[in-house]
């Protein structure tokens, strides 16, 4: 409008930082001086690759072509990263950064730009060539190709072959398969179909990228195939079936959902990538599955701050870590103590070889390894706020109910992320998720296979170095059976959404774990939190069906929460006093009385308030019999300013004036 002031393109991003993993990039650039006068900015990435440098000369350069991925995006940036992969070993590419807002397309110059120039490692296999066909059938095509020459006399540990249909309904959606030689026979096509193929090698530095795609065609009705190609595909059947059987039995302890998955490929369906998990124990030589899913960083570049916690293997800690071209950033560091032995270090790097594989918002994000310096360290990002648990607790009551239902959203879609890539976490708690400084809930915990102790009156999952955990977070099937699945997982989830909306209250409070497995098995179950909506109760008991083909999947969860955050009115339904429930409920179990407490200071500790007690004592609340005549102005001469410590103490006055004895336990 006439009265608006006149508003133009963005200046340039700045100091554009790069990040190179072998065949892999990532971008971070500072926001532009000038942003135009417009709130609407955005960035496009455009990408270049060069030809090899001649007589020190750099070649010819050109756009890059669809197998160079974006993550997020390559254009409508609102965030200043980029992920880049796909690239080709070798090689060089100039990256150009554009700062882009809504008038950018009536300038009638380029959008203002800052590049950079990267070179791809030289450590990963070049692209594998002169793929070719050696027999086909009606059903199968056996191909060959080049074993690629790799650098510094590396062998070549493994080839992955990807082929699609070209035409049809299937045309796009790779399958994959391995071979530890330069050949292949694919089985189970169609007949008188043309498939496109590409090869790509791995060494121990990762996988290089796909060589070139091939055409290639079965044969039509009434070709016959050849007597060797039938001799070849029976024995290969059988190699395969053999292999099957051997993977599987060797994995089935390791991991499962619902059927034991041991398949190290990644599918494509509907244009998405879905990699599957890989269990690291099941490489003939644990480093190798380090090496291949964390990056390896010099001890130099880290910077150990103070000691933050305690961890199974040895200290865990806050540092810096500045990697050169890269800004500094605060990282959580977990340490391996000394004098650990060989099977210690494996099972500690194994965390970071199951962390490597995830790349997802609520996933804690792994930065990498130090293993060739002592102590051997595990990086991750760092969370400010810490374990979700002790962070409730903390804030007590601080928070909306659509903010608690934001991070219950959060977490499941961590963990449909995990479910889709076939990986079973087994111990999901509160304790086990990490917030940042913005509220952002991240799973983490990615340890050890737990067994059950036998022969004990109080059972628990104990690791093989000891260290126990609580079963009161573990569905009935996988402490009878051990049977692990991500519906075991979802009963799990349940019971972080009491702990999160009870703020961090330790489920079935002080009850054995004898007496919560008995209750689970006369289908009690928690009841709802106080103020907790009706519809969140519901989805809680959803998660503890019995029959845990009955529990919702993370897809249903993380659904069930968007419609509630979209429609916010329903979050403000209560349960009411003579509500029906599908299954029984344990009693509430409301903090005890001041009939059942006594003094003052045992009452204060019993509900978890006992920093407020210097401040009761020297405003003369000495007796029981005072404090049962408190109010809510007594409480904020008091200090008590909270309203979530005001409502919980309140509530256990108002306990002695209505209940005179403790509610009896149902069972």
């Amino acid at each position: 409008p006439p009265h608006a002031a006149c508003t133009s393109p963005p200046s340039a991003p700045r100091s554009i930082v790069s990040q190179i993993n072998d065949t892999s990039v990532t971008l971070e650039w500072s926001e532009p001086l000038d942003r135009g006068g417009r709130g609407d900015l955005t960035y496009r990435v455009l990408c270049s690759h060069c030809g090899a440098p001649t007589r020190g000369l750099v070649g010819s350069c050109s756009p890059c072509d669809d197998s160079v991925l974006y993550r997020p995006a390559q254009s409508g940036l609102t965030q200043r990263r980029v992920a880049v992969w796909g690239l080709r070993p070798h090689s060089k590419y100039v990256f150009t950064v554009q700062s882009l807002n809504g008038v950018s397309a009536l300038s009638q110059s380029e959008p203002a730009s800052d590049g950079v120039n990267v070179t791809t490692s030289r450590d990963v296999p070049p692209p594998v060539s002169g793929l070719r066909q050696a027999e086909a059938s009606e059903s199968s095509l056996s191909l060959e190709w080049n074993a690629p020459v790799l650098q510094n006399q590396q062998p070549v540990l493994e080839y992955q072959l990807r082929y699609s249909h070209k035409d049809g309904e299937e045309a796009g959606q790779w399958q994959y398969v391995s071979s530890r030689s330069s050949s292949v026979v694919l089985t189970g096509l169609q007949r008188a179909a043309q498939y496109q193929v590409q090869v790509r090698a791995r060494s121990q530095a990762g996988y290089g990228s796909f060589g070139a795609a091939s055409g290639f065609n079965t044969l039509p009705d009434g070709v016959g195939s050849q007597p060797a190609v039938t001799g070849v595909l029976v024995s290969m059947g059988i190699l395969l079936l053999i292999a099957v059987v051997i993977v599987v039995a060797y994995c089935y302890r390791r991991r499962v959902k619902d059927s034991e998955m041991s398949d190290k490929s990644a599918h494509y369906q509907m244009g998405q990538t879905m990699k599957v998990y890989i269990d690291p124990f099941t490489y003939e030589d644990p480093n190798e599955a380090v090496r291949e899913f964390a990056k390896e960083i010099e001890a130099s570049f880290v910077k150990i701050e103070e000691v933050i916690g305690a961890g199974e293997f040895g200290e865990v800690c806050r540092g810096r870590l500045r990697v050169p071209g890269r800004k500094e950033n605060y990282v959580a560091i977990k340490t391996l103590k000394g004098g650990y032995t060989d099977k210690q270090r494996r099972d500690f790097l194994s965390e970071a070889s199951i962390m490597g594989q995830f790349q997802h918002p609520n996933i804690i994000h792994l930065e990498g390894v130090i293993t060739t310096s002592c102590p051997v360290m595990i990086l991750t990002e760092f969370m400010e706020n810490g374990a979700l648990d002790s962070f409730l607790r903390m804030n007590d009551g601080q928070f909306t109910t659509i903010q608690l239902v934001g991070m219950l959203r959060g977490i499941a879609a961590g963990m449909k992320y995990l479910s889709d890539m076939s990986f079973v976490h087994r111990d999901l708690a509160a304790r086990n998720i990490l917030v940042n400084s913005n509220l952002v809930c991240k799973v983490s915990d990615f340890g050890l296979s737990r067994f059950l102790t036998e022969n004990s009156s109080d059972p628990t999952y104990t690791s093989s170095l000891g260290g126990k955990i609580p079963i009161r977070w573990t569905a009935p099937e996988a402490i009878a059976y051990r049977k692990f699945t991500s519906a075991s997982d979802a009963w799990s989830y349940g019971i972080v959404m009491w702990e999160v909306m009870s703020y961090g209250e330790r489920p079935y409070w002080d009850m054995s774990n004898q007496d919560v497995i008995n209750a689970i098995e006369q289908d009690y179950r928690l009841p709802p939190p106080p103020d907790c909506p009706a519809s969140l109760h519901a989805l809680m008991l959803d998660c503890w069906q019995k029959e845990r083909a009955n529990r919702p999947r993370f897809c249903d969860v993380v659904a069930a929460l968007d419609r509630l955050i979209r429609n916010p009115a329903s979050l403000k339904v209560m349960i009411a006093e003579g509500r029906s429930v599908t299954q029984p409920l344990l009693d509430q179990r409301a903090p005890p009385p001041l009939s059942a407490c006594g003094s003052v200071s045992e009452w204060l500790r019993a509900i978890k308030m006992e920093r407020y007690e210097p401040s009761f004592m020297q405003a003369g609340f000495s007796s029981l019999d005072v404090v049962s005549q408190l109010n809510t102005e007594d409480l904020l001469r008091v200090g008590v300013t909270l309203a979530g410590h005001q409502k919980k103490i309140l509530s256990s006055i108002q306990t002695l004036r209505i209940h005179k004895a403790p509610p009896p336990l149902l069972y």
